[in-house]
């Protein structure tokens, strides 16, 4: 193994190489052994490692690893479609009895608009992909974690969405080892005031549906802070397509309908493991009639 550099896709040795990581910054100042900053390859966590427990990952398994993300977020997706088959083939889903939305009458659908930033420039430039493919309007801004307070209410007012994403990497740091400190995460400390800050502007949590954090993030910080949804409450790696998952859902599920954790949990990779939450109401609004000639 040659020397190990900012921007090679490396494993940790200790932890079996279960995960790529790019690393982002070699540290050598105040440490006695030099240590690598990583950021995931395919999730949304954030670490740090010797540079001697760091081995390299050759481009053809970094392609392997990534082409699998893919197959796995085109299976969510695939899901989400027939989710949204089922739901719209029953009157609960549509929430108003015949005489409201009568047979023979088309409608449109506004589904809820999301601002998602993201502290991951690739994480959002796929994110934004798979909003458009859902058919969930959103907008998305690559803001990293430590800039997220100051920006998040200025591009609220900018946009004015009906849900905010708020996520990048993260990651519990074991060797300070209290859950209950915000100083024993990465990026958790960045999330919870851009959350407050979110909240300072728009406090209704039905006007505002904010989801935030990442991998390992501090669940419970996240949703005193005013977070509709978080992760992580069992301090898990998150995929990195959850939050965009959560935020479909709330998206295409009717005003009027309440959205049970257990079935966002339903709708994402990690499960109520990886992110949990309030009871919150959809964001989906019917038209009619539908007088646009390309129909919704």
């Amino acid at each position: 193994m040659g020397e190990i550099k900012i921007g090679d896709n490396v494993a940790r040795r200790s932890y079996g190489s279960d995960v790529i990581f790019v690393v982002l910054k070699i540290i050598t100042a105040r440490v006695k052994v030099a240590r690598a900053l990583l950021r995931g390859l395919n999730m949304r966590l954030m670490a740090d490692a010797p540079i001697g427990d760091l081995v390299a990952i050759r481009s053809a398994e970094v392609e392997s690893s990534s082409q699998a993300l893919h197959q796995e977020t085109r299976k969510l997706v695939e899901k989400v479609f027939l989710r949204r088959m089922a739901e719209e083939s029953s009157i609960d889903y549509r929430g108003r009895d015949g005489t409201i939305l009568p047979s023979g009458i088309d409608y449109r659908h506004f589904p809820g608009k999301v601002l998602h930033l993201d502290g991951d420039r690739d994480y959002l430039k796929h994110c934004l992909k798979y909003y458009q493919e859902l058919g969930v309007p959103a907008v998305g801004y690559h803001v990293p974690e430590d800039a997220q307070p100051s920006k998040v209410a200025a591009l609220f007012r900018e946009h004015l969405p009906d849900i905010l994403v708020i996520t990048g990497h993260d990651g519990f740091i074991a060797r300070v080892g209290d859950k209950s400190s915000l100083d024993s995460y990465r990026t958790s400390k960045y999330f919870v005031e851009a959350v407050k800050k979110a909240r300072q502007v728009e406090p209704d949590k039905d006007s505002l549906v904010i989801i935030a954090g990442a991998c390992q993030s501090y669940y419970e910080a996240l949703i005193d802070a005013g977070a509709n949804f978080a992760s992580s409450p069992q301090r898990i790696f998150i995929h990195c397509a959850d939050p965009l998952l959560v935020a479909e859902k709330i998206s295409h599920t009717p005003f009027d309908t309440v959205v049970h954790v257990n079935q966002v949990a339903e709708n994402i990779i990690s499960g109520l493991n990886g992110i949990g939450g309030i009871e919150t109401r959809g964001k989906l609004r019917f038209s009619l009639p539908n007088t646009v000639s390309n129909h919704s």
